[in-house]
């Protein structure tokens, strides 16, 4: 259930936090008192888009955090497959929001607005005053379907769909099969061509990095020996660096005995010496067998012209040239034994194709049987809602092909005057029934387990009289076993409150603000007065509204 709801400097509200209760909790309050905002601050904290126009003060951080009781031990499990942990039996869900973005947490750790929204659908189920607009929506309800049959279904849709992923995989192979088949033997002989021509390049992995190397030198050959020329002569002709240091060494030599860093001078031009005449060894061997080979500089640039026409045609590199080789060999070999291979596909879509047969087969058997149960329940669950002599049932048929949701296609038919037949329900049904069968469905689902908060905004939307009463009613059965909040304008539904809030506009410094507040005491029979006769609240009114007050507890002690 829905503990607590923490809001802060959000929109009209400047700082609130309510405390929620089990059974039926009613807000209520004046048109534009800020009721929409407390669903609006609930949905944030359930990953909804955040918008900087939220804020009431720019300057600060608006806040909301949602305080939920998990006792259920299934519902624990769903949540733990989310990675989400109760601690205590509690799920703290919050949200700051700032001019520049928004921070969502559970249990506060930072989480995407998806993974908000993924656990809010676990833990309360919220209906908006357009939501009944899902009705007219026919593929919603095998949706609603679904959920009302998922304990007989458990996992039976996920199998559905990758079984359905599967055939369709096998039927496109297929299909690109038969039409190789066609030109299979054009195949093998551009393919024998293809293989041919890089098995014969003879290729080997780095070469054509080592010929481009040998390919630079040799078309730079001129150039490279005219340098290494003067570098010889440099080193070893006349007045080049050989003999200078020759003559150092000598004259260093003379002084050697007399100055200490001479000594010292004379070693370092020793060791230079030494690496001057390794120097000129290694460049006099160097350029004395380094010749110019016309016939080989040629092979190269023809061999190099070869892999790079093969990369244009079959990749970037010489291992992409290979990959590609492979490629070619196992599809002439798949070629090759076609006729084996085709077969085996065949084989492969027929089990598949009895494999989802079965499972969809399996799926729509259980799917109308709970149709018909399901249709039952709303039968009884309009019947409370005022709906008389009014037939509802789900028409389901069977497709002539696979879906990846089975085979199944349905839609609710109703039909509100005897003895005319039953029609689509988008077709027959106004606004305000519209409402009153959402209301119907919502009270089917949820008594069959799972979600244990349902929050209702204005369910009261276009009904008065005996229909109001009706939904009161409906409400306050349904909140014997779930927790239930409900915004309303109908006196007979907040009189059934077992805990009620009003919600009011106050203006302070300047500013107006809406604040919240538990309805204690004769409160709430005032409030009742107000809903009931508006700004002139007489003492017949107030008689009026204790016992409409008097009258709900009356039947939430028979029921």
């Amino acid at each position: 259930m829905l503990a607590s709801l923490h809001v802060k400097n959000l929109a009209l509200i400047d700082e609130e936090e309510i405390v929620f209760s089990n059974g039926l909790n009613i807000l209520s309050g004046e048109t534009g008192a800020g009721k929409s905002i407390i669903l609006g601050a609930l949905h944030l904290s359930l990953g909804d888009k955040a918008s900087k126009d939220f804020l009431r003060d720019t300057d600060c951080e608006a806040f909301v955090e949602a305080v939920y009781l998990v006792k259920d031990e299934k519902t624990k499990e769903a949540l733990r497959e989310l990675g989400v942990e109760p601690y205590d039996d509690e799920v703290i869900m919050s949200r700051k929001i700032t001019e520049s973005r928004s921070v969502g947490k559970i249990n506060g750790e930072q989480v995407p607005a998806a993974k908000l929204k993924e656990v809010g659908d676990i833990l309360l189920d919220i209906y908006g005053q357009k939501e009944h607009q899902s009705l007219l929506n026919v593929h919603k309800h095998m949706e609603f379907l679904d959920e009302f049959a998922k304990k007989d279904i458990g996992d039976l849709k996920l199998q559905v769909s990758n079984s359905y992923k599967k055939y369709k995989e096998l039927i496109a192979k297929l299909d690109e099969a038969k039409k190789s088949d066609v030109s299979k033997d054009r195949e093998i002989i551009l393919l024998d061509h293809e293989i041919n021509e890089i098995e014969t390049a003879n290729l080997k992995i780095g070469e054509d990095e080592a010929l481009e190397d040998e390919y630079k030198r040799l078309s730079n050959y001129s150039r490279t020996t005219e340098y290494f020329q003067k570098a010889h002569e440099a080193m070893v002709g006349e007045n080049g660096a050989s003999d200078a240091i020759s003559a150092a060494i000598s004259d260093l030599r003379y002084i050697e005995g007399i100055d200490e860093k001479a000594s010292e001078l004379l070693a370092m031009l020793n060791d230079a010496d030494s690496i001057i005449s390794d120097f000129n060894r290694e460049l006099s061997g160097y350029m004395e067998d380094s010749t110019f080979d016309s016939a080989r500089f040629n092979e190269v640039e023809l061999r190099l012209n070869e892999i790079n026409r093969l990369k244009d045609k079959y990749g970037h590199t010489i291992e992409d040239i290979l990959e590609e080789l492979k490629k070619r060999q196992e599809k002439k070999a798949q070629f090759e034994r076609f006729d084996e291979y085709l077969a085996e596909l065949k084989g492969q879509v027929t089990e598949a194709t009895k494999e989802l047969e079965d499972l969809s087969k399996k799926l729509s058997d259980i799917r109308h049987k709970n149709a018909a149960v399901l249709s039952e329940k709303m039968r009884q669950a309009m019947s409370d809602l005022n709906f008389l002599n009014t037939e509802f049932d789900m028409e389901l048929k069977v497709l002539d092909h696979f879906t990846e949701n089975g085979v199944d296609e349905g839609q609710f038919v109703i039909c509100t005057n005897p003895g005319e037949p039953l029609r689509a329900l988008k077709d027959i049904a106004s606004g305000g029934e519209m409402s009153r069968i959402m209301l119907a469905l919502k009270t089917v689902l949820a008594s069959d387990g799972g979600i244990d908060t349902l929050i209702f905004d204005e369910i009261d939307a276009g009904i008065s009289g005996r229909t109001a009463q009706a939904v009161s009613e409906k409400l306050s059965t349904v909140a014997k076993g779930h927790q239930v909040i409900c915004i309303t304008h109908l006196p007979q539904i907040a009189a059934m409150a077992d805990t009620h809030f009003l919600i009011e506009k106050s203006v302070e410094n300047g500013h107006t603000i809406s604040g919240i507040k538990k309805l204690m005491g004769e409160e709430p029979v005032n409030e009742l007065a107000r809903m009931l006769g508006g700004s002139a609240i007489t003492e017949a009114v107030i008689t009026n509204a204790k016992e409409m007050k008097e009258m709900a507890l009356s039947y939430k002690n028979k029921s």
